[in-house]
């Protein structure tokens, strides 16, 4: 893409989430929810949220992962900041969430109501910056310096996705992680789309094959992508649908962990990890992506990437590790392929 498409492309979004949409109700497909699926804990801090800041809302997912007390948090394409005020509660006075977006409308908003959230929770832990999350060098954002970045529905808008990945990887720390929820595509879409500011604003046409996904993360230095949830979005207007054609679109959650020693796929070293049920929220069980659920108490093996994720990130203190890397047993059983996400809507809230 020349950066003159690209800025184009930029305008356009600025444009249809600045002017055109002037609500969560005018998006022309389910990627917003509905609310009374949000979990129990989480409802009280949304009902916190101003009610300007939450009525201009265009996530996709919940961006809201366990262990954040205290945590230095960055949200990618923050709009209107409901996500960013939600995290501030998680985070604590101990903690502090960064907020990038490049549309100046909805960051008015966000602003306009920072006060009045500091009021609210009795602590001020926010900031707001304007820019673009494909330069994310060029913003006042130290290296290394967050715990974890998130975003909700945006990766896709970008036009560099390889840029925004590379820049996330720069800023975390290390065992940070880049947890985010997105629209992918079942199969790769015709470029010419992108041109239409309606399907790329929907964040439809800017989305991504799901395996060119996994590959730009890899390439990126995310070297095992952890799908944490999924669902099929459904597209309302006849018109959108006759111009996709059978492409399939999904809702999905995904975890980057910034650890340099994560192989490309799962070798067994005969270890295991023991949930204590010490993670606020979590006194039962813990899971770490869609098909890793771990009981308290109850020893599990792993392969050594799952390993490294729960030892060398923010979970060390909530897990007990048993082996290191001394011994190979080949491949973990259990890796595949195929189509990730689920085909059924399974009520995952956002």
């Amino acid at each position: 893409m020349s950066a003159a498409q690209a800025e184009t492309l930029q305008q356009s979004v600025r444009q249809y989430y600045g002017s055109t949409l002037s609500g969560s109700a005018d998006l022309r497909t389910s990627a917003c929810c509905d609310a009374t699926t949000v979990p129990p804990a989480l409802k009280p801090l949304l009902a916190r949220i101003h009610p300007e800041v939450s009525a201009r809302y265009y996530g996709c997912g919940l961006v809201a992962p366990p262990v954040l007390e205290g945590a230095r948090v960055l949200d990618l394409g923050c709009g209107s900041g409901r996500d960013v005020y939600l995290l501030a509660q998680l985070v604590g006075p101990a903690g502090q969430v960064v907020g990038v977006d490049m549309t100046p409308e909805q960051l008015a908003v966000a602003l306009q109501h920072q006060g009045w959230h500091a009021e609210q929770f009795g602590y001020a832990n926010v900031r707001f910056l304007e820019g673009l999350i494909e330069q994310l060098d060029q913003l006042d954002l130290e290296p290394a310096s967050f715990d974890v970045v998130v975003s909700n529905c945006v990766v896709n808008l970008a036009t560099d996705k390889g840029a925004v990945l590379a820049g996330v990887r720069r800023l975390l720390k290390p065992g940070g992680e880049f947890y985010f929820a997105d629209v992918y595509a079942d199969r790769r879409i015709d470029p010419a789309l992108r041109d239409d500011p309606v399907l790329y604003g929907e964040c439809l046409s800017g989305a991504l094959y799901w395996n060119d996904f996994l590959r730009v993360a890899r390439q990126s230095g995310f070297a095992d992508p952890r799908l944490v949830s999924s669902r099929p979005l459904s597209i309302s207007d006849p018109a959108l649908v006759a111009r996709l054609g059978a492409t399939r679109f999904f809702s999905a959650t995904y975890r980057l962990f910034n650890i340099a020693e994560l192989e490309d796929a799962c070798e067994d070293h005969g270890q295991t990890v023991r949930y204590l049920g010490n993670a606020a929220g979590n006194p039962e069980a813990f899971d770490l992506d869609d098909h890793h659920h771990f009981e308290t108490g109850r020893s599990v093996p792993v392969c050594g990437n799952t390993f490294r994720m729960l030892r060398q990130s923010r979970f060390a203190d909530h897990f007990a590790f048993d082996g290191d890397f001394a011994r190979h047993f080949g491949l973990f059983a259990g890796c595949g392929g195929g189509l990730p996400f689920s085909l059924e809507s399974n009520g995952s809230c956002c």
